[in-house]
């Protein structure tokens, strides 16, 4: 199969202490238990996940204990630790967001890992996002994910003559819900707006870029009011218990939900098991282009490392092509490195592939990170993105009023952060809400 890669067009243009007494010192950690160097990670945090990385590692190399914590309090953990001199941590994964903003004295440069492996290994992309506008590498590019619909064949059969499945605007999409709905004598489609669903990333990453080409600075614009327009369009043909979806595999495998959008880690469980009933498709188009938001994970070291050495070995033992496609197969996080993912990949794996990898091909691709530099404050940010939903979409708040009111609540929280905007609004200088 081909390799999955983003495109330099759509980035640029968007732009030792073991687990258990690391755990009794730091809030948010999940312990794995027993000793070894400290592999504090944002990444794989629901149990089973953990568990299946944990396996991967286990096989991959020893001496390793994979902790995971939640992305608000890890910047703060790391900064302390290094700021007392007293690095309990080995090496460290996340996000590009989690990882950048602690590149600035906190985080070891491991240029020499990438040479020892060979940097052609990795998109320029990737290498670029790794540098955090410096000439250093602060982490290695680890794994990617993103965001795509999941269909039932009952579902296809209602779709709209002459609409390319694979192809979808968001009018084709609002147009498909409808003729499902109508069709079955209830609604069909399901979106993650539960209490741990992830529709904020959907409105962040996809809805608004796709009609106004931006996340922050075109939060409050006229094309930002037509697509939450659009949304509550949209909403009103989901399957009313999607306020309590968390995960989407869960309704998918019961039937009560028949296309659904989250991401590709959340969908997978249910084609994984009947795969010749579902299939894989990008997200929609909209007015601007097909927004979709590129999760890059990475390995970073420490300042102060409790075993840099080892840091070393594991970031080279994990980066190979082979231990990445490993991690594909058990947790659906794709190849960072260049890697031809092997014809024997699960039937749903494989199709997952391909819906990303359209995505991230679309000429009119505008690709969104998610939220860079907040640290324990990404939490506000998402908060404000799900109380605009809630007031747009669910209790039927005025459109104009409520976005003017949630401009300045996200205005003031990055007026106190003093931090550049992200992908896709310009990374330069004050990010200001408009």
């Amino acid at each position: 199969m081909p390799r999955i890669t983003v495109s330099r067009r759509a980035v640029l243009r968007t732009a030792g202490l073991g687990a258990a007494a690391l755990a009794a010192g730091c809030t948010g950690f999940a312990t794995t238990g027993g000793g070894g160097m400290v592999f504090l990670s944002t990444q794989f945090r629901p149990v089973d996940e953990a568990q299946r990385f944990r396996d991967l590692l286990a096989r991959t190399i020893s001496g390793v204990s994979y902790v995971t914590i939640e992305e608000g309090p890890f910047a703060g953990q790391v900064r302390s630790q290094v700021d007392a001199g007293a690095t309990r941590i080995g090496l460290l994964g996340g996000l590009h967001g989690d990882l950048a903003p602690l590149a600035d004295g906190y985080l070891e440069d491991v240029t020499d890992v990438l040479a020892r492996l060979g940097d052609h290994r990795w998109p320029a992309d990737y290498l670029e996002l790794a540098r955090a506008g410096s000439d250093r590498t602060w982490y290695v590019p680890w794994a990617t994910a993103s965001y795509i619909l999941a269909a039932h064949q009952d579902a296809l059969e209602n779709l709209p003559s002459g609409v390319d499945p694979a192809a979808l605007s968001y009018d084709d999409l609002l147009d498909w819900a409808v003729a499902a709905r109508r069709a079955e004598g209830r609604p069909v489609l399901g979106l993650p707006a539960g209490p741990k669903g992830l529709l904020h990333r959907f409105t962040q990453g996809y809805l608004l870029p796709s009609f106004t080409g931006g996340q922050i600075t075109t939060f409050r614009s006229a094309e930002a009011v037509t697509a939450w327009e659009y949304l509550r369009e949209l909403w009103a043909n989901c399957v009313p218990s999607s306020t309590t979806y968390d995960f989407m595999q869960e309704p998918m495998e019961s039937g009560e939900v028949r296309l659904a959008w989250d991401h590709v880690v959340r969908l997978v469980s249910a084609p994984r098991q009947r795969p010749d009933s579902w299939r894989m498709l990008p997200s929609p188009r909209g007015p601007r282009g097909l927004g979709y938001m590129a999760v890059l994970a990475g390995m970073a070291i420490p300042k102060g490392s409790t075993d840099p050495e080892l840091a070393r070995r594991t970031i080279e033992a994990l980066s190979l092509p082979r231990t990445q496609v490993e991690l594909l197969r058990s947790n659906s996080f794709f190849p960072a490195v260049a890697a031809d993912l092997p014809d024997d990949l699960s039937p749903a794996i494989a199709m997952e592939a391909q819906a990303v990898r359209r995505q991230q091909d679309a000429e009119d691709a505008i690709l969104s990170l998610p939220p860079v530099g907040l640290g324990e404050r990404e939490g506000e940010v998402s908060k404000v993105f799900q109380d605009t939903f809630r007031s747009i979409v669910l209790d039927g708040a005025p459109i104009r009023s409520t976005l003017d009111g949630q401009a300045r609540v996200l205005q003031g929280i990055l007026d106190e952060l003093r931090v550049p905007c992200w992908a896709p609004d310009p990374p330069a200088g004050r990010c200001e809400v408009s």
